[in-house]
């Protein structure tokens, strides 16, 4: 196990946690789409989003939200009651947003229609996925512009073309910027994010330095692994938090690879991704009975961190992914040196 040799590397990597947080944390990336100025309530907001103009004259008052991430937004601005419908959750919403959440109606588990969107008369539709404005959501952008409903797409759901290089805690707090510009509460978007920039520094902390230790995030796939790529949510939040992300030279958000290259990397610690559909659970009983991977020494070692899926999505839940994999890691890092 690498984390024996960790504490050694101590003095020669001291300075690498802030050096990392700056960069997450200090600016946008280059490729960004330039995030809302903040307005006063009721100012018209310009800006372009996903390659899409999008020009607010009058501040939304019935939006819906497709995905979880977007609506956790819309709750942790305080915006519930200018929603009037939400679809399509990953799990069970925040404790903190229950409330708000709660006078909400529900419009589909999974995507409404585009006759039962319209029923909910709609001025704004807010996804965070791709899908939800495609054939198995409600519909082309453009088709409800004409419509006059406003839309916007979380920039990490961007078409390829559109999305960010490489996405950055910065990239969520544009976003959170765009909506908190577009429905005039400029101020609780940078007291929302002041807030996690200082959850996130925090965790980063508890490793006290940078530290030597990889990490291989496994989302799903027992044949052929999905894992955490170079420039999704999971390498945003291996890089907060100051680890070195064994697949990290594979491109896009998340990639599939073998067990054997897996092995071959010889991670530290394994991220199991934990859905109601894929629980984390069976997936630390496959690593334990696999022939080859039971002899990992992650896997013998039992050094596993369970994060819950959503909070592998871009949004509200981006810090608590971090909070999680910075308190998993620094918890392994002290039983090693018992």
């Amino acid at each position: 196990m690498r984390v024996r040799a960790v504490r050694s590397t101590l003095s020669r990597r001291v300075a690498a946690p802030l050096s990392v947080l700056l960069v997450l944390l200090g600016g946008c990336a280059a490729d960004a789409e330039p995030a809302a100025a903040p307005a006063a309530p009721g100012t018209p907001v310009t800006l372009t989003n996903c390659g899409t103009p999008v020009t607010v004259t009058t501040t939304p008052k019935r939006a819906v939200t497709l995905n979880q991430p977007a609506t956790e937004i819309m709750l942790a601005l305080g915006l519930a009651d200018r929603m009037v419908g939400t679809a399509y959750l990953d799990d069970t919403v925040l404790p903190a947003y229950a409330a708000g959440y709660a006078s909400v109606p529900v419009l589909s588990k999974e995507y409404p229609s585009k006759e039962k969107l319209l029923e909910a008369e709609p001025d704004f539709v807010y996804a965070s996925f791709d899908s939800g404005f495609g054939d198995e959501g409600v519909g082309d952008r453009s088709d409800l512009a004409e419509l006059g409903i406003g839309t916007y797409l979380s920039p990490a759901g961007c078409a390829k073309q559109h999305r960010p290089a490489k996405l950055t805690v910065e990239h969520v707090f544009a976003e959170i910027r765009d909506i908190a510009a577009i429905f005039g509460v400029p101020d609780r978007a940078e007291a929302l994010i002041a807030d996690q920039r200082a959850r996130i520094t925090a965790a980063a902390g508890r490793l006290d330095a940078a530290q030597d230790v990889s990490v291989l995030w496994w989302d799903a796939g027992a044949d052929a692994p999905s894992v955490g790529a170079c420039c999704g949510t999971p390498g945003m939040i291996m890089s907060a938090v100051g680890v070195d992300n064994v697949f990290g030279d594979l491109t896009g958000s998340w990639a599939d690879t073998s067990w054997e290259t897996a092995v071959d990397r010889e991670p530290d610690v394994i991220v199991l991704v934990d859905a109601s559909w894929d629980p984390a659970a069976a997936k630390q009983t496959f690593l334990t009975r696999h022939s080859t991977l039971k002899d990992l020494p992650a896997v013998k070692g039992k050094r596993f961190v369970v994060v819950p899926f959503s909070a592998t999505s871009a949004g509200v839940r981006v810090v608590l992914g971090v909070e999680t994999l910075a308190a998993g890691v620094a918890g392994l890092l002290g039983e090693a040196d018992r």
